[in-house]
């Protein structure tokens, strides 16, 4: 269980600095680039504790999945980024794979 709770932080991370690259500028500014650049480490490495049990290609996409649909849904009410039901409808999509490569998708230990 607690190799999925790194799963989780490290895809909560992921978002948050995603966030801050798109506030870095292309890395011009300083303190939006240093928030990515820690969070990036920190990202990786709970994405890599949670390795050790979870399968790579489970742990990779769940990882991938909780960035890109936190950070659609913020842009959507944050960003002002479009929020069509064709969008909203391609966000689940990722969502219910998350949920199902969690119930199928299994630990090797």
């Amino acid at each position: 269980m607690q190799n999925w709770i790194y799963l989780l932080l490290a895809g909560v991370l992921e978002c948050l600095w995603a966030i801050g690259l798109k506030y870095s500028d292309g890395f011009t500014r300083l303190w939006p680039s240093l928030f990515s650049a820690v969070l990036i480490v920190l990202s990786l490495g709970l994405l890599s504790l949670a390795m050790r049990t979870i399968p790579v290609g489970t742990a990779y996409a769940i990882w991938s999945g909780i960035g890109a649909s936190a950070l659609a849904v913020t842009g959507i009410l944050f960003l002002n980024e479009p929020g069509n039901w064709a969008r909203i409808a391609c966000i689940l999509l990722i969502v219910f794979g998350v949920i199902g490569l969690k119930l199928f998708g299994g630990e090797t230990a």
